[in-house]
């Protein structure tokens, strides 16, 4: 039997702080669609809830007024940080590449690039160094 979607949106989270192991595409996928939703749902309740409170409006010296400083977006975002970081470097390893390689997100737009590739990359076939296929587990199909 086939996974579903919501297995693996929340795979990450069970496997909070582990970076050893390989993870699927459609484990870091749909972990970092379920961090985009939680996300701009935290964004707009900060929005709706410190706009009245005399937060700063969108201004010519502030064109974002409070966008991103809320607490409740503040607060997601290190809740998730530790998984989401655990899920790159589990798909990192998928595709037999160190989890270090995670830092080129450091180099300006390339190091984007080249991690949005290799998170786009079909995972090695077959056991490699990080661990077995998890296309070929037996995981994958209880």
């Amino acid at each position: 039997m086939q996974k579903s979607a919501m297995h693996w949106m929340f795979e990450p989270l069970r496997k909070y702080a582990v970076f050893g192991g390989r993870a699927r595409r459609a484990e870091y996928w749909w972990f970092s669609l379920l961090v985009v939703l939680i996300s701009i749902v935290a964004a707009f309740f900060d929005t709706m809830v410190t706009a009245p409170l005399g937060a700063p409006e969108p201004s010519d010296a502030n064109p974002f007024g409070n966008a991103g400083l809320g607490v409740v977006s503040v607060l997601v975002s290190l809740a998730f940080l530790l998984p989401g970081l655990g899920a790159s470097v589990r798909r990192l390893h998928d595709v037999d590449k160190s989890g270090w390689w995670v830092l080129i997100a450091f180099i300006p737009l390339i190091g984007g690039l080249i991690l949005l590739f290799w998170f786009c990359t079909r995972g090695t076939q077959g056991p490699n160094k990080y661990g077995d296929d998890p296309l070929q587990s037996p995981q994958f199909f209880t």
